[in-house]
């Protein structure tokens, strides 16, 4: 089968389409799929360079979020049979051909989804849920900031958070990506690059916002504290703007603020039948079409270079996906 192979640690040149030998027959409790969508995540980006938590040696596979058709079944696998349509989770391995996987990593394709957008829909809209819901205990009538707000968990917290009756603040950094914002149901958008403490004032009458959520880190985290209300949520999901925040805890005190970390993967190891609970909760709702990813990049495998430095040069809105 071919596949997209990182043959030493780098940027995106360091991706070759190589073929490679097709996985190994589904043993127990396994599945294997022919694979026809494929999410691109910033933690590719950091998987190629090295610098992710989870950290393979050259040569693998990256990806880590797919769609596509159930191929054969192992023994004991009972919830999916050849010719399904499903969406997997997987450390490694998206950006192939085919893939075998657990069968408890996949998910049968909601009704209301494409392949390609069941393809991107789990890693996104599966942070915005647990961050939102469960590490930022969001309540009916509470504002949140979204910073980061067109990228694929920026959109997936949109989403959400109106879904569960919030009013929604979406910080994004051009025209395009703040009108992107406001079709997907944000009630404000607003730039960040020259600061947003007085915007923020302003559309909250001076009280500041419920909840925070945070895939910049740096200066951005410093200015949001300030924008936080009493008994603010600060989500902290990730440094896409260079690195972590030196948090005064003085701000914390104060204020009776929370400063929340946020990992999906941590989740996923620690608590994984919270994390299944989630993801049947998520096909629902976009089934009944209250959920659905936004996809402004398609490329064919063979280009997941192209696709990964999209992603870097932050030209991506919504999500990008490898199809093929």
């Amino acid at each position: 089968m071919r596949a997209m192979v990182c043959e030493a640690f780098g940027g995106p040149g360091v991706l070759a389409l190589r073929d490679v030998p097709d996985p190994p027959p589904p043993g127990p409790g396994e599945v294997q799929l022919r694979l026809r969508a494929r999410g691109v995540q910033y933690v590719d980006v950091l998987m190629l360079a090295g610098t992710y938590q989870f950290r393979p040696e050259p040569p693998f596979v990256p990806g880590s979020e797919a769609a596509g058709e159930v191929l054969a079944v192992g023994p004991g696998v009972t919830r999916f049979r050849p010719g399904d349509l499903v969406m997997s989770r997987q450390r490694l391995g998206a950006f192939a051909e085919r893939a075998t996987v657990a069968e408890a990593a996949c998910d049968p394709v909601p009704a209301g989804l494409t392949l390609e957008q069941a393809g991107v829909f789990r890693a996104a809209h599966a942070t915005a849920y647990h961050a939102l819901l469960q590490r930022g205990r969001l309540a009916p009538g509470e504002t949140v900031l979204v910073h980061g707000a067109a990228g694929g968990i920026g959109i997936a917290a949109i989403q959400v958070a109106k879904l569960f009756g919030a009013t929604v603040i979406a910080a994004a950094g051009t025209d395009a990506k703040r009108a992107a914002c406001l079709e997907e149901g944000a009630d404000h958008a607003i730039g960040y690059h020259d600061g947003f403490l007085d915007r923020v004032k302003s559309l909250t009458g001076g009280r500041g916002v419920d909840i925070v959520y945070d895939p910049i880190g740096g200066a951005v985290t410093d200015e949001s504290l300030r924008c936080l209300a009493w008994g603010g949520r600060l989500l902290i999901l990730g440094f896409l703007g260079g690195g972590p925040a030196m948090i005064r805890s003085n701000y914390l005190l104060i204020k009776g603020i929370d400063a929340v970390g946020v990992r999906i993967g941590g989740l996923q190891d620690a608590n994984p039948e919270l994390a299944a609970a989630n993801a049947r909760a998520l096909a629902g709702l976009a089934a009944e079409g209250k959920l659905r990813p936004r996809i402004s990049h398609r490329f064919p495998l063979e280009q997941a270079r192209d696709a990964l430095q999209a992603v870097i040069d932050r030209t991506v809105i919504g999500k990008a996906v490898l199809v093929g």
